[in-house]
């Protein structure tokens, strides 16, 4: 049993760093890297466009939801009022961030990995390492840079209709005064706030990015794994360690912030 878990610890670790390094350095490939805005743009279509959608869409059924749930949670107490204190705080340092990352991983971060991970099997990876060409700086570099301004704008975009969301449950629906909704919304947040929000936002969207790109780079690497299977597994590994990470990023940074 101690030999297993010598060996499963030791595995983790080689992992963490081989990680490590594949981040570090198709972040360090895309100094000077040739057309590199064209491939941003298209990134940005990738995981911006396309996804924009279904963060919306969450966004406004978690506001709505939150707002549902907790005007009955505080009209125990005879709280109302705070409804926009509780829905503004909830989504802008917590819900936002996580929801509109764990969605974005879901959609584009799946397509990365099986996009990659194909590329792989196909041997297009290596047809470019053989022309001299850095598959990282190519395929990765882009991706990573896109995601730190494509996330927050997500995190922003998903409180913001989230917000709105929970005026629509407590205000339309529950007849909370909006008036006092939406003074306890502007009293509740404050730029520290909002700046916990983006830093969330920035640091899950470099750490799914690299675990998306890593796994789908080395879909070869799977043990008894070949071709559409070796794919498969990888790209169901990326989403799942992903929204692990976000989750435990969460809370590192949340403690570190309070």
């Amino acid at each position: 049993m101690l030999q297993a878990i010598g060996r499963m610890t030791l595995g983790a670790v080689a992992e963490l760093g081989d990680y490590a390094m594949f981040t570090s350095r198709a972040l360090a490939s895309a100094v000077g890297a040739p057309r590199l805005l064209r491939r941003m743009v298209w990134a940005v279509n990738e995981q911006g466009v396309r996804c924009l959608p279904v963060v919306l869409i969450v966004g406004a059924f978690a506001g709505l939801v939150l707002g549902l749930q907790g005007y009955y949670v505080l009209s125990r107490f005879g709280s109302e009022g705070l409804l926009g204190t509780l829905v503004s705080l909830t989504l802008t340092r917590e819900l936002g961030p996580v929801l509109a990352a764990l969605m974005v991983v879901g959609q584009a971060g799946s397509a990365m990995a099986a996009e990659i991970g194909i590329q792989r099997n196909s041997e297009q990876i290596d047809a470019l390492e053989t022309m001299g060409i850095d598959p990282r700086r190519y395929l990765v570099a882009p991706r990573l840079l896109v995601s730190i301004v494509v996330f927050p704008i997500h995190a922003a975009l998903f409180t913001l209709i989230g917000i709105v969301g929970g005026w629509l449950s407590g205000s339309v629906l529950l007849h909370v005064d909006g008036g006092v909704y939406w003074t306890a919304v502007m009293r509740a947040v404050e730029p520290g706030d909002v700046r916990e929000c983006l830093i969330k936002a920035v640091v899950f969207g470099l750490i799914t990015t690299a675990i998306c790109c890593h796994n789908g780079f080395n879909a070869h690497r799977r043990a008894g794994l070949t071709g559409a299977k070796a794919v498969s597994y990888s790209t169901t590994r990326a989403v799942v360690l992903s929204s692990i990470a976000i989750l435990a990023a969460d809370y590192l940074i949340t403690s570190a912030l309070i």
